[in-house]
């Protein structure tokens, strides 16, 4: 950081510029959006009394994504990634990117981790794979992906490139379903606004086909049973490519997430 009269100027990690690419390449996605409540305070109870009864630590997002590991694997369609005009690729395994913040010379970097085969892991199973990422050393800025084996030589080259250029080499990679999936899963999910209190939705870009935007939880009223009492609700703003998907199994999809989440299920 160099510092000048009455402002700091930051060097930027090289890790935003592929932020930076993710937000021009995501813009050209047809997406369908929602922005969606669920009532999640059943779930939040068997979470706590599972932390109370057993002493294990168990976390909110690795059973959302247990929740939503199986709902993909249900519904593949929605994680289907096009390969040339005419086809798509439905892939059997979910392999979900989770967006982790690190700190990085004083600054909070965003950086991702892939999970591999969410649909055959338990929440707890889950818990231990992102703990593992979040005490991972971030050494250098090139450190682009939590837990990757890439070698740091070649992205550090591909930082030095012009974003049009970069930009080109993004499509050439990404025209390979194959390739994309090893790279970056299938889905992701960012839980950057469950760090504030404020109720609402965010809508994150993405170049995925599915993407799961976690907001905060709030407690308010709402009716059960003919009675209305104080309920925790998650506000979830979920983008689905419409290019591999119709909207009648899009909405399938959505409807089987909040039954799984609004039950409780895999706790």
């Amino acid at each position: 950081m160099q510092k000048d009269t009455g402002y700091s100027i930051v060097t930027l990690p090289s890790s935003r510029l592929f932020t930076m690419d993710i937000g021009a390449l995501g813009s050209r996605k047809h997406h369908v959006r929602a922005m969606i409540e669920i009532d999640v305070t059943e779930a939040r109870k068997k979470i706590r009394t599972i932390q109370k009864k057993s002493g294990k630590t168990l976390s909110f997002t690795s059973w959302t994504l247990k929740c939503i590991g199986q709902a993909v694997s249900e519904h593949k369609s929605v994680h289907a990634l096009r390969k040339g005009k005419n086809r798509i690729l439905v892939f059997d395994d979910v392999d979900i990117s989770l967006v982790i913040e690190k700190d990085y010379n004083g600054a909070l970097v965003p950086l991702p981790i892939v999970i591999r085969k969410v649909n055959e892991k338990s929440a707890q199973e889950l818990f231990n794979e992102i703990e593992t990422a979040k005490k991972q050393e971030v050494r250098t800025g090139k450190d682009y992906v939590l837990g990757g084996k890439q070698s740091a030589e070649p992205m550090e080259l591909f930082a030095l490139l012009p974003r049009w250029l970069r930009l080109i080499i993004w499509k050439i990679l990404l025209s390979n379903p194959r390739r994309v999936k090893n790279m970056m899963g299938t889905a992701i999910v960012t839980s950057i606004g469950m760090m504030g209190k404020t109720s609402g939705w965010f809508i994150p870009y993405s170049i995925h086909p599915v993407c799961f935007g976690l907001g905060s939880i709030v407690r308010k009223p709402g009716a059960i049973n003919n009675a209305v009492t104080i309920r925790e609700y998650l506000s979830l703003t979920l983008l689905i490519d419409h290019d591999v998907v119709d909207g009648a199994p899009a909405a399938r999809f959505v409807s089987r997430l909040v039954e799984l989440m609004e039950t409780g299920s895999g706790l």
